[in-house]
């Protein structure tokens, strides 16, 4: 019987990208299997938003994983976590971290190879970083859990000097911890994608920006991840100020119905 890791791991391995629905609450999960998603992500920086947080770690864990844990039990979709930089300061507090997501259901997460210290996000180093990764993975493995871990390179969200370069430095040493995927948030430049492709071993994964190109060309350069991020949480929220200005305008209720 196939399991739901092994099921959330096949759809990264076909010619379409999985467009994963990045959710931040039971309805939106539900909405994205109502219509057909086939995997499901938390959005760290939707959730919260929706708490009063800012993103970055700055919401409390367990704030966090009551809101994952009413997504998991309230959908079918195998669903992945945004664990953001691991919520640890040492691979057992991500791990242990970890088996609590994996008990209740948690297939996979993104972790980060960046923290945000008073406000400012740095680039963490990547050897230091990849002890810490190949700890995560030989811990789970000791403990006989399997789960997707998609490692998020953030060289072009920081827009860091030759950034495709290092990216490709960094990669090739974190795919010596035996990880799943690659997440490249804010590449966008198509030869930058297949020069990252051409040289990894794992799934890439990129996610929502302006001037990403369209689903069919990521899929022809080898993309196998399209995330959502937080950006249609932060659309959802800017209809919900344009329509209720309305409602204030018109001094009727007319432009919801």
């Amino acid at each position: 019987m196939t399991t739901r890791f092994e099921e959330f791991r096949k759809l990264h391995l076909g010619e379409t990208p999985l467009l994963l629905g990045n959710v931040w609450n039971v309805q939106t999960a539900l909405q994205y299997e109502k219509l057909g998603f086939k995997a499901i992500g938390t959005s760290s920086a939707a959730v919260a938003s929706d708490l009063g947080y800012e993103d970055g770690e700055d919401m409390p864990f367990e704030d966090y994983f009551f809101i994952i844990k009413r997504i998991a039990v309230s959908t079918t979709l195998p669903l992945t976590v945004d664990l953001e930089a691991g919520y640890g300061n040492t691979a057992e507090a991500i791990i242990a971290t970890m088996v609590r997501l994996h008990e209740v259901g948690v297939v996979g997460i993104n972790i980060e190879d960046s923290v945000i210290n008073n406000s400012q996000r740095t680039i963490e180093d990547v050897e230091r970083f990849t002890i810490k990764l190949k700890a995560i993975v030989d811990g789970l493995e000791k403990r006989n859990i399997t789960m997707f871990i998609n490692v998020r390179c953030d060289v072009f969200l920081l827009d860091l000097p030759n950034a495709l370069d290092e990216a490709k430095h960094r990669i090739k040493q974190y795919q010596t911890a035996n990880i799943d995927g690659v997440f490249l948030p804010c590449i966008t430049n198509p030869d930058d994608t297949k020069a990252i492709i051409d040289t990894i071993d794992v799934p890439l994964n990129v996610m929502c920006m302006p001037n990403l190109p369209n689903f069919e060309t990521l899929k022809a350069l080898g993309v196998k991840r399209i995330s959502m991020g937080n950006f249609i949480h932060t659309f959802l929220n800017k209809q919900l100020e344009k329509v209720t200005k309305e409602i204030i305008e018109k001094n009727s209720f007319i432009p919801i119905f």
